[in-house]
Parts: C-alpha cells; structure tokens; sequence
C-alpha cells in the first residue's frame, strides 16, 4: 500500500542515463541507426514519443517503405539499401510477406529488444535541451507520459532522427523551413507559387469487406462537399491504405505547429470521402465495405531541415556528383507536391527521376554549428528540392546508418562530428560502412585485414552463360523486352534467339549501353539489326557490330511487334534481368520521361523488370560464353551487381557447389563474413503489398564452412538473409576453407557474393 500526506507540491521521479549515444526519434531511421551503433558496442538510448517504432511505417500511419527501387518503376537496378534497413526489409518479406503493419511493428521490436547496448523508452518526449556551451549540447530532458517519468539523457553525442527535428531547433541548430528560390543554388525545379514552400502530411484509412450490407453515418465534421476534392471524380471503392497519398494537406501552414489543425482537416477529408463511396449511390461494390481502420496521427513528408557543412541540391541528385565523402546512395524521384495537397487540382505529384542512383556526403549528416550533433532521417542537410527524393524512408534510414556509423568512429578516436573528415577519417567510416552491406556508389571494400584478399579462390564449377538448359516458353511481343548481359570489354560475342511469328514481318533489333558507368539507363545506341520474319519458327542470329569500351550491362533489346513470340526460360541466376518499356503510374513512369525544358531534368526511357512470376530471362544463347561469374568476384570488394554481377555463380548441373579460399601457409581464421543475394532489385514493401516469396529464390538456404580437415566449422540451414559473421568459438589455423552453397531450387543455381576472413 502507498500512502502519502497531502503536500503543497510533488514532482514526477526522475531518471539519470548517461550513455554513448542518444538517438531521438524511433521511425525507421532511428531504429536502424541505434542498431547500428549498438552492434558496434556504443550504449545507447533510443527515445520515441510514440508507443510503437517505425513513424511513418508503423501501424499509426501504414505507409509502405520505399527508396531508390521506386516500386520497380525507374532504372535504378538492384537499388535496395543495404545495411540493418535492408536487413530489416528482408526480415519482414520473410515473416511477413502479407504486408501486415501490426507485424512490421512486432519486427521493429523484436529487432531492438534483441540488442542489449541499447535502452529504448517509448511514449516518450524530448522537451529540453541542456548545453555546455553554445556549441555543445550535454543532455535532453525528457518525459513518459505511460510512468509519469522524467528523464535526464547524458552523451557525448547526439543524433536527431526526430522528423521535426526536436533536438536540433531545441539547440540552436541551423536549419531552414520552406522552399528555396531557384536563384539561390540554381535549382531549375525550384517550385512555383502552385507548390508553394512545403510538402503536406497524409492520413490513411483501411476498409473490410464484411460479407453483408453495411451502413455508414458520417460525423458531423466530415467534409460534406466532396467536389472540393478535384479527385472525386475518380474515386476507387477499393483502394484502401497507403495507395491513398494524395489524401494530403497542410503545405500551405507550419508543418509543425500546425500539425494538430492539419490533421482534423485531413480528418474531415477521410470521413467525407468514406461518406462520398458509401452514400453516394456510385459505389455499389462498397455496400458491404466498413471502415476498418482510420490513421490517428498524420504522415509527415517535410518539416525542419538542418544546415550541415553541405546543403544538397538538384544537381547532386540528377548530374548524379560524387563526393569524397559518400556514405549512403539514394535515388527516389525528386517528389514534389502541389501545396494546396487534395484540394488542388493539379496531379497529386510531380516526380522526376534521374538516370541513376546518386551519392549522399556525409558532411550532409551533422549540424554545422552545434558541433556533437548528428542529423538523420529527413532532418539532413537538403535543399527543399532535393528533400524530395532523399525525404524517403528507405534512404533517409540508410543515411542514418551512416551517421551511426560515425558515431562509433567518434566515440573510439574521441572526436566530434566535423572532425571526422578534418581529420582524415573519411576512408575509414566508409570502410566500415561497406563492412556491413552499406553500398556506397562507386567504392569497394578493401582491407589488409581481410585474409581472403591473399588468398587464391576456385569453385567446383562457375557458371559460363551459353545456353539455358531446359526448355523455352514462349511470350508474347506485346511490349518491347531487353535482356541484360553482363558484357567483357572488347567485341561483342554473336548472339542467337528463336522467335514464333504469325505471318512475315520485321523484328528491330538494338544493343544498348548506358551512357554513365554504374547506371542502367540503356540511353546510348551502339548497333541495330532489322530480322524479316517468316511464319513460324525463326533462329535469328545477332551479329552486332560493336565494342565496349570496358565491361559493363548491354541491353539486347527487341521492340514491340504484335504476332510475335519470343523464347524465354523458366531459369534464374543472380546477375541476370530482363527489363520491359512498360509504365508504372504509380512512380510517374509513362515508359518515358519527357519533362519541360527549364526544370534542369533530363529526357530518357523507363526499362524496368516485372515482378516475379514474370520477369523471365530471354532464352539469348552466346555460343562463346560470358564468363562473368568468376569465383575471384567473392573478394572484389562488391556484394551486389553494378557493372557486373560481382558474385561467384555456380554450374546449374553442379551437384555439390562449393567454393574453396587455399592460401601458402595456414592462417589463423577468427571470423568469417559472407554475403548471399537477396536480390537489391525487388524493392519489398513493408506493408499493403504482398511479395511473390518469402525468400528471394537467388538466396542460397543452406550452407557449410569446413577448414581443410573436413571439420565444419559453422552450418546454416533455412537462410534467408543476405549476410553472416561467423564468430568462431576457437580461432582456426588453417590452410583451406571450404564453404559448401546448395542450389536454392532446381531453377536457380547458388551464388555467393563476398567471402571475407579476419
């Protein structure tokens, strides 16, 4: 029993953390950033002022997590990010390829209680800053509402992952609001008076089919004039979730303080849309539909943006400029929305995309004037028209894996942010970055530490792409096709396929490259053929007269001819894609981008894949091989194709696939790492969308490392994540490893994409 006299005043206990790291906000960027930094042996504290994690993919807002994949909708080939984020998306599409938001948010959880480094306080708010001096800031004051707690959080350093960027403006951090004029960077899509200064929030909603007549009363508030709302007009009873975006308001009012005022209106929108397909009498297939679910708090797209030591613009994201000091990559479209969201009547978006993934710096990722702050998720260093593509979660949570990242380097050299690149730490955050699957375009992993980069690699067999075996199937023409090939440099080898046509007539024929390496945007011809057809069956030999400059992805492409099949295969194999000028309205794709002249974007085509079951490989034969699938790619410091498809791929008719590393002399092996493809071009929405598997058919399932006695010395079976670290109880001494891949399935033959040994 408690009992207390009555007292003129009380106070809410309080708690004292001191820690390594303290993360504010628990959206996808915070939790991969504290499982980051937590893996690496930081403390941290990971505090969220709401009772689940993931923010805007949680179940409170349902939205589903995309990046530079764009729901399969541009160019940008095996795009997905890597990291703890890529980590977490495969956990998912395994446990829940359903796309069940509860269960995303079960994930999220699971994934952080499992790390002991770090202290996660839900429903609970950061209110106070408290600084050593102008510059420094030595703890956050925050609250618990659920156990009336008051928390005093110490570090040395920070990170703001919050979205509205609580920390950071509670500091005295820099940072704009707003759009930028086109004058001050010379962002050519710098946006009019029509998309006004920012991005609205979005609220969603869920309907069930109940299987009788339901009827519905709407509340008072809801929005009883549904013509303000241009989209009416094309209303579909059965959208439901986060298809419905364009439900979007507020880019007109504070995006912050207004918040509360921008959610009743959107409020009053979903109640009188609701309304609209139940009562309207032009929706008879919702007569047995109920409102399942509506959204309590809005989804943010724009609030806060920090000034880092560099701002991002336009011309980062679409000229695709390198930085010596990349970290991460994105490559969503730049996204911008009309200000007045669903009362506008132009489109809900305007998007464009580049011809490629783009590079992120890290002096993007800390304030540059409050000297132990991190800046992650959407709170980076951004223009208002670069926010629009690097405003996403997935790339917003593989940036802030980055600044973790360097959260570990400061706390292990005792530095501060900035001081990481004065210095000269900037290799070694990199390195550490690619160690664990952060892909950052165009650098690899390299290390003197990793002894397989001694060490001489062959395989029981490789893969030599010359014929598929097994059967053909036949598909239709009915949209131009180009498969991939990862070509050498030099000639072009001859090439053969067979298609069915009806009746005579012509078959155009182009190879095809893209024009920067490292893209996939197949934008420069180098040799056509015309075929004329006869009825039936036609071997069609490609003799193209061309050669390439350095290896790299060519695109055999055939145009759409109607009463034409060609022949393609059931079998799969990492490294290898067919892609189709097909359109995805979803992502702005019409199958080509045309955008206005003085936007500062460029003109090009969409060559995108189909989601599996389709998407299969032209049944192309190449009499003298492409060798592309070496054993030695396991240590060219790559674990995802790019230019090539940097993995060992074995023979589909080899019965034991096994890759062995043999050095002069035995080594002493403390741990191992190897990657698996979990094929980085499905883009694997966390909810709404469900996924053709629950284990990408590339991943090897079962595997076995054995020394050179035959000993194993690690054995996994039912795989499905793309990489391991074998912790050895017992260093080996060895003189050979041997580490057994079986074949995921009769159709796809094992491949391993990097092998490292410490």
């Amino acid at each position: 029993m408690i009992k207390q006299d009555a007292a003129g005043m009380r106070t809410f206990p309080e708690k004292n953390i001191v820690v390594d790291l303290v993360i504010t906000g628990g959206g996808l960027s915070g939790v991969c950033a504290a499982i980051t930094a937590a893996r690496q042996g930081l403390k941290v504290v990971l505090v969220q002022d709401r009772p689940v994690l993931g923010g805007n993919a949680s179940s409170e807002v349902r939205l589903w997590i995309l990046g530079a994949t764009s729901h399969m909708g541009n160019n940008n080939r095996w795009a997905r990010e890597g990291g703890v984020v890529d980590e977490i998306l495969v956990e998912n599409t395994y446990r829940n390829p359903e796309g069940n938001p509860v269960i995303f948010d079960m994930i999220l959880l699971d994934k952080v209680a499992q790390e002991s480094n770090i202290t996660l306080l839900l429903n609970t708010t950061v209110y106070q800053v408290e600084k050593k001096d102008e510059a420094t800031i030595s703890a956050l004051q925050a609250y618990c509402s659920q156990n009336q707690t008051e928390y005093r959080l110490q570090a040395p350093l920070f990170l703001d992952a919050s979205g509205d960027g609580v920390v950071g403006f509670l500091a005295g951090a820099a940072f704009r609001m707003g759009a930028e004029k086109r004058e001050e960077f010379g962002e050519l899509f710098a946006p009019s008076e029509e998309y006004g200064e920012l991005l609205g929030h979005s609220l969603y909603f869920y309907s069930k089919d109940t299987g009788r007549p339901v009827t519905f009363t709407p509340p008072a508030f809801a929005l009883d004039d549904i013509t303000k709302v241009p989209r009416y007009r094309s209303f579909n009873a059965r959208e439901y979730g986060c298809k419905l975006w364009w439900i979007e308001y507020g880019g007109r009012l504070d995006t912050v303080h207004d918040t509360e005022t921008i959610k009743w209106e959107l409020w009053k929108v979903v109640y009188g849309v609701w309304n609209h397909i139940k009562n309207s009498g032009e929706f008879p297939e919702a007569a047995n539909l109920t409102l399942e679910w509506v959204g309590m708090i809005p989804g943010k797209r724009e609030s806060r943006r920090f000034e880092g030591d560099y701002m991002m613009i336009q011309q980062d994201i679409v000229e695709q400029r390198t930085h010596e000091d990349a970290v991460a990559f994105g490559g969503w479209s730049i996204d911008l929305h009309p200000a007045d969201g669903v009362f506008s009547e132009k489109p809900g978006c305007n998007q464009w995309h580049s011809k490629g993934i783009y590079q992120v710096p890290y002096r993007s990722l800390y304030s540059r004037n409050i000297t132990n702050l991190f800046l992650g998720g959407r709170t980076i260093s951004a223009s208002h028209v670069a926010y629009g593509s690097t405003r996403v979660m997935a790339t917003a949570a593989h940036v802030t894996q980055a600044a973790a990242m360097a959260a570990v380097i400061c706390t292990e050299k005792r530095l501060l942010p900035a001081e990481i690149i004065r210095k000269g730490y900037t290799q070694a955050l990199q390195q550490r970055l690619l160690q664990y699957g952060q892909y950052i375009p165009g650098l690899r992993y390299k290390t003197p530490d990793d002894l397989a980069q001694s060490a001489t690699i062959s395989a029981s067999s490789e893969l030599v792409l010359q014929e598929y075996p097994g059967q053909p199937i036949l598909r239709p023409l009915d949209v131009s096709v180009a498969q991939m090939l990862p070509l050498p440099a030099g000639r072009v080898p001859v090439m053969t396929i067979h298609a069915e046509a009806e009746g005579q007539g012509t078959l155009e024929a182009e190879l095809r490259i893209s024009g920067k390496g490292g893209n996939h945007t197949p934008d420069v011809i180098l040799a056509r053929q015309s075929f004329e057809l006869k009825p039936g069956r036609n071997c069609l030999q490609l003799a193209f007269d061309a050669e390439l400059a350095e290896p790299c992805y060519a695109f055999v492409t055939f145009f759409k001819t109607p009463g034409v099949q060609l022949h393609y295969t059931e079998r799969r194999a990492t490294g290898l894609l067919s892609v189709f000028n097909t359109i995805n309205k979803a992502v702005s794709n019409y199958g080509k981008q045309t955008p206005p002249e003085d936007i500062g974007m460029d003109a090009f085509e969409f060559w995108c894949p189909q989601r599996r079951p389709g998407g299969h490989n032209l049944d192309i034969r190449i009499p003298a091989g492409i060798r592309a699938f070496q054993p030695a790619n396991v240590s060219n410091g790559l674990e995802r194709p790019v230019t090539q498809p940097n993995a060992w791929v074995a023979d589909w008719s080899d019965a034991q696939p096994a890759l062995t590393l043999s050095w002069d002399k035995p080594q002493h092996v403390r741990h191992i790492e190897l990657f698996f493809d979990t094929d980085y071009d499905h883009p694997m929405e966390s909810v709404l969308m469900t996924h053709p598997e629950t284990a990408m058919p590339f991943c090897v399932r079962s595997f076995r490392v054995k020394d050179e006695a035959g000993n194993i010395l690690f054995e996994r079976k039912d795989n499905y994540q793309a990489f391991h670290r074998i912790e050895l109880a017992e260093p080996v001494r060895t003189q050979r490893l041997i580490i057994e891949a079986d074949h995921p399935s009769p159709e796809v033959p094992a491949a391993i994409c990097a092998v490292r040994c410490y």
